[in-house]
């Protein structure tokens, strides 16, 4: 299992052309070095989430909506859960299920899910190596800036969209 998680590694690493810049400008919150005049966010979503390990790290949060990457580790889920606003996930790496009000279905990179608001959901990782994702919140769900290392931590934290935005 320790090889197994280390060739993980190894290739999120090699993947993510300079993986330590990336951690450090998502550390940081450094979202100007490629975008330097540009209003909102533009980057390179995929390269982002393959090199995210955190449980939940919010890139960037507008009025309406909210950009949010994930990493959930194998056999590892969100938890289900409710909510009174739309949520869409996509699937960078790994494979998975979402549950969706009771229906399950497989899920695999590629693959996009949207939950609309009131549907009971969640995602689980079935595999065994970590699923990366990005999830969009329309409106925003989360502060701004907030970083969960792990799923205990996301749960025992009672933080919610204060309406502070990225800019």
């Amino acid at each position: 299992l320790g090889m197994l998680n280390a060739l993980a590694r190894l290739r999120s690493v090699l993947y993510c052309r300079d993986a330590l810049r990336v951690r450090r400008t998502l550390e940081k919150g450094n979202w100007d070095e490629e975008r330097v005049t540009m209003k909102g966010f533009v980057q390179d979503i995929e390269y982002l989430a393959v090199g995210n390990d955190e449980f939940r790290r919010v890139l960037y949060t507008a009025k309406h909506c909210q950009l949010v990457l994930m990493s959930l580790k194998p056999k590892e889920e969100i938890g289900a859960e409710v909510h009174k606003l739309d949520q869409f996930f996509r699937v960078e790496e790994g494979t998975g299920e979402a549950v969706l009000d009771g229906i399950r279905s497989a899920i695999r990179a590629g693959f996009a899910v949207l939950v609309p608001a009131g549907a009971n959901h969640n995602i689980i990782n079935t595999g065994s190596v970590p699923l990366k994702l990005y999830t969009l919140y329309a409106p925003p769900n989360h502060r701004d800036g907030v970083i969960h290392h792990n799923r205990d931590e996301a749960e025992a934290d009672t933080e919610h969209f204060d309406g502070k935005t990225t800019e």
